[in-house]
């Protein structure tokens, strides 16, 4: 049976559905779900059933850890263990936007999250729905892009309805996403030698190399 359509206002979510969505969640189900970039795979982080279903959904390797979407500096704060000053800078410039932070993760995360690497993909969306439903569970939640492997992302509940079909029992429909570019990802995990940017998305690698390395020139 295909994915029920769950349609919320992608300006201003109406609260009652926001809550229907959120106890969705709650209950343990993962939930198609537009972001700023693509539509993800929406699911309780500390569910470790919940967490194991994405990786069925998607044929993904349980190597891969799984990023979250938060609603504010300070939730991803929390669930980092000692991030690095540059973490704030960076966090006050992009969010809420498309920059994807890698941190070391507090104790709060199961392992299983972190596909025992011991670090977790952090976000603020610029994206009133997904923030609306964190608030609501007061948790943060996955934000895997919701597509199956080597299938393309998708912009639109449609597109995830094709792809997914009965693989998952909701998909939020918020429209077209405001973009078809992935997050640009940065990965603050280890010392600061060891400090990358993994993927150039929407915001560009050249913006962002002089706030991770002040001291080297850059062209």
């Amino acid at each position: 049976m295909p994915a029920e359509l769950l349609k919320i206002s992608s300006s201003q979510p109406e609260p009652k559905l926001v809550s229907y969505a959120a106890e969705r969640i709650r209950q343990g189900l993962v939930l198609g779900m537009p972001t700023d970039t693509f539509y993800g795979l929406a699911a309780d982080p500390v569910n470790l059933r919940a967490v194991e279903r994405i990786y069925e959904i998607k044929s993904r390797s349980r190597h891969k850890p799984l990023s979250l979407l938060v609603e504010s500096i300070d939730q991803a704060a929390d669930l980092s263990r000692n991030p690095p000053d540059v973490f704030h800078h960076l966090a006050r410039k992009y969010w809420p936007g498309p920059l994807t932070i890698i941190v070391k993760a507090s104790s709060r995360l199961p392992l299983k999250v972190t596909a025992n690497t011991g670090n977790v993909a952090l976000r603020v969306p610029d994206s009133p729905i997904p923030v609306a439903i964190i608030r609501e569970i007061g948790f943060p939640i996955t934000a895997t892009s919701a597509n199956l492997l080597g299938a393309s992302e998708c912009t639109t509940a449609e597109c995830v309805r094709e792809q997914m079909g009965d693989r998952i029992s909701i998909i939020v429909n918020g429209g077209r996403t405001q973009r078809d570019v992935p997050t640009t990802i940065v990965d603050l995990s280890g010392n600061p030698m060891q400090w990358q940017i993994i993927r150039e998305g929407a915001i560009p690698a050249e913006e962002i190399s002089p706030i991770l390395w002040p001291d080297v020139e850059h062209d």
